[in-house]
């Protein structure tokens, strides 16, 4: 072992001890390493941490953290808890990518690693679930909840699944526990409105939305799913100005294409609500499927 490699080890002891990589400082550890380490090793390393985990308000790009987690995972020095953070990070970095299939090999890394981190697991599950492979990611969001059932994001991701694969009820129950543990978060309200709008449970659905957009406004899919609500209650007004707002914040949103173009043929205005559902289809060739598995023709 170098005499670089005795600081760095006890440096990655330390920075497990004090989890580190969710925000500890290096002041109070540098001093302790400063006889025994070169300052540009430490800095090194110090850095590589940074990039791989991140520097609040600052954007990281992608292939500047895959490069940072690579160092540590290639410095033989990271014990197995960092060494599962790094893989996990870097997963995420390839995630953001749409590199799924990378992704995922350093998410099975990082549980290889550490099998009770928790984060890997519902990290892999939403690669999976960008992947299409919904029983694996409802598998890995299983694993996630039951190591760290506190988790209100694990709950919301495995519920977006359940409402993809019709699966509403169970969706149901998983927006309710999200928001029980995180009543802020806004995400979950949204989804809960989305699911009770397909299912008819209209006036809940409004009062999530309607929640949803006090936490966070001018949210597109937000304005989207209350868009639908409205237009189930076959309040066409308010169906269309949520539905123009929405599309004011995302052109593409097909969704809110195509409910706009559903009312204003129902309005007489055939010929731009056939513009708005032909718009829709190019963006999602499956919408009228999907509108009708809703219940609205």
């Amino acid at each position: 072992m170098t005499s670089r490699s005795t600081p760095i080890r006890l440096l990655w002891r330390l920075l497990d001890r004090q989890r580190f990589l969710r925000g500890v400082t290096f002041a109070m550890i540098l001093p302790a390493l400063a006889a025994t380490a070169t300052a540009q090793g430490l800095r090194g390393i110090q850095n590589d941490i940074q990039l791989c985990n991140r520097i609040d308000n600052i954007i990281i790009l992608p292939d500047v953290r895959i490069s940072s987690c690579t160092a540590i995972i290639d410095s033989g020095a990271a014990t197995p808890r960092s060494l599962a953070i790094a893989y996990n990070n870097r997963g995420n970095a390839y995630n953001t990518k749409g590199e799924y299939n990378r992704a995922i090999e350093d998410y099975n890394q990082s549980i290889a690693a550490d099998s009770n981190y928790a984060r890997a697991f519902n990290n892999r599950g939403v690669a999976y679930q960008k992947l299409g492979e919904y029983k694996r990611a409802i598998e890995d969001f299983d694993r996630s909840i039951r190591l760290d059932p506190r988790s209100a994001p694990v709950f919301v991701n495995r519920a977006e699944i359940y409402g993809k694969i019709g699966e509403y009820r169970r969706a149901l129950l998983d927006y309710g526990e999200a928001i029980r543990l995180r009543p802020d978060l806004e995400g979950a309200w949204n989804g809960r409105c989305w699911i009770r709008a397909i299912v008819g449970e209209l006036r809940s659905a409004l009062t999530d939305c309607n929640e949803s957009l006090r936490l966070k406004p001018n949210v597109a899919v937000t304005l989207d799913s209350r868009g639908l609500t409205y237009l189930k209650m076959e309040r066409s007004e308010a169906s269309i100005a949520d539905y123009n707002s929405a599309l004011q914040l995302n052109p593409q949103l097909a969704s809110s294409l195509y409910g706009r173009g559903l009312i204003k043929r129902r309005r007489g205005n055939s010929a731009e609500g056939d513009a708005d559902i032909a718009a829709a289809i190019a963006i999602s060739p499956n919408i009228a499927s999907e509108f009708a598995r809703y219940g609205v023709r």
